[in-house]
Parts: structure tokens; sequence; C-alpha cells
């Protein structure tokens, strides 16, 4: 009797290790991102790996310590619907849609603008923001339209749109690393006119504090920005697009618009993500 006992001690105990073994399987299923959804090709599961920028406020810039910013913020958004982990990484822009495509980084977060040159390099998700191009100068320049920009020493940060606007105008632009170097060339006098993202380039004049630089005019650009990923992986780019548009309607997009532009009127042919999300009311009043 005293070994049938054991026998049924011995069986009791393996089977609450069962139970408990099958209990601790099923809440990591629900605690694991990974196991939460589809696989959706991730450098490290569970992680969203983003590449950045780190100097390009408001859009894109790192504020003691921590990467943030209207884009940054709003792909934050998205990775908590996914259920990821985001984890942002600076780099230049010149090289950031090659690290995307060559998996240095799962997702571009940088105000990128939508060309089809950039196609051949990378996917995007669905666009999320628009731009306008600013032409930043000094008080003294003189210059005041973009038609004045011809002959003159133009900078540019390199592979931006801004850049290609430039080229195509013939205007043989000096290419720089980034967007403090741009504002650096206009403060020291080696540039007459810096073509930026107008928001970057407006933020960025009005911080220098009654400063030399100003944005003298800006222009509504006719492509939309969006994430981009690797044209190989449309699992992210859907599954980007889907969290996109959920927080698109749940308000936190029109609340990061009026966090990050204050007055900035959206154009009324502009509609976030797949346009089938509708974006909360806005205080702000729609453009014509």
């Amino acid at each position: 009797m005293r070994a049938t006992s054991a026998l049924h001690r011995i069986a009791a105990v393996v089977a609450t290790a069962v139970t408990l073994a099958a209990t601790m399987v099923a809440c990591g299923s629900n605690n694991d991102p990974a196991a939460s959804g589809p696989d959706l090709g991730l450098i490290k599961s569970g992680t969203l790996r983003i590449g950045t920028l780190t100097d390009a406020p408001p859009n894109v810039y790192v504020k003691d310590g921590k990467f943030t910013g209207f884009d940054n913020d709003l792909i934050t958004a998205v990775a908590a619907k996914l259920n990821l982990k985001p984890e942002f990484v600076g780099t230049d822009f010149s090289a950031l849609l090659s690290q995307v495509n060559g998996g240095q980084f799962d997702l571009g977060s940088s105000s990128i603008t939508v060309t089809e040159a950039r196609k051949k390099t990378v996917a995007f998700s669905n666009g999320y923001d628009f731009g306008y191009l600013g032409l930043n100068t000094t008080k003294t320049s003189g210059i005041t339209t973009f038609d004045q920009l011809e002959g003159k020493r133009v900078v540019v940060v390199q592979g931006t749109v801004q850049d290609d606007y430039a080229t195509g105008k013939g205007l043989d632009p000096v290419r720089v690393p980034n967007y403090n170097a741009a504002l650096g060339q206009l403060k020291a006098g080696t540039a007459d006119a810096w073509v930026s993202p107008a928001e970057i380039g407006e933020k960025m004049a009005k911080e220098q504090g009654g400063g030399t630089v100003i944005l003298a005019a800006k222009e509504l650009s006719d492509a939309p920005m969006a994430f981009a990923v690797a044209k190989s992986n449309d699992k992210l780019r859907d599954a980007v697009n889907r969290g996109l548009d959920e927080v698109i309607a749940d308000g936190t997009w029109t609340k990061l618009v009026e966090q990050y532009y204050p007055g900035r009127a959206v154009p009324a042919t502009f509609k976030p993500g797949s346009g089938s999300a509708t974006p909360a009311a806005s205080t702000t009043a729609a453009a014509g």
C-alpha cells in the first residue's frame, strides 16, 4: 500500500508540473510580442529597430537622451499597437534608406518623402504626413523667393528631397550630412541659402534666439512622407499600415499633429494612412 501511495503522489506531482508548464507557456504566449502575431521578419523578435536622425526637430531628434519628435512618437504609438518595443538608433539621412534595405534597421523614420527614385531602394508605408520645402537664408541676403537661388551658393542635406529639388533646378548645391551642418553654413556665411524641410528649417531658425537665419519662404510638396521598410518585407509594411490606421482612428495622430505643429493647417487633399481611417476632429482648420 505504501508503494501504491507513493506512486499516486508521484503521479500527482507530475500532473501538477505538466499543468504548471502548460500555464507558463500560455502566459508566455500572451506576453511575448513575437508570439502574439505573425512573423514580421524583424532583426530581433519583439523589437522594432528604427533608424532615425538626432538633429531634426520637430520631426526627429533627441531630447534629454530620448528619441522623440512627431515621426518617432508616431511610430512608437504604431509599435504599441503591434505589441512591439521600439529601439531607435541615430544615423545620417544619406545612409538611412540603404541601411533599412540592407537589414541594419527594420524601419526608417525621418520624415521621408516618397519618391519614385527611393522606391528603387526601399518600400514605403502609407503616408502619415505632408511637408513643405523651406527656403532658409539670412536677414541680410535679400533672398525672398526660390526663384532667386540661381547663381547662389545653396546648401542641402545629402540624399534628401531638398537635394533632389535643388539638383533638378540646376543649382549645383553644396551637400552636407545633417541639418546642423546646413544651419552652420548659413550662420558662418559660407552659404547664401539652405533648401530645408520647412518645419525643421523654421524651428531651427527660431531656436537661435534672434539670430541672423530666417525662413524666407516655403512651398507645399506634392508627395507624402512615410516610413521606410525593406522591399522584401511586405509583412512588416502591412502591419505598420494597420497600426497607422489604428492610431489615426483613436486620435493619436491628431494629438501629435497639434503638439508638434501647432497652428499648421492640414490640406483638405491630404488623407493620412490608408484613407479608410478618419482622424479625430482637430482644432486646426483645414487648408483649402
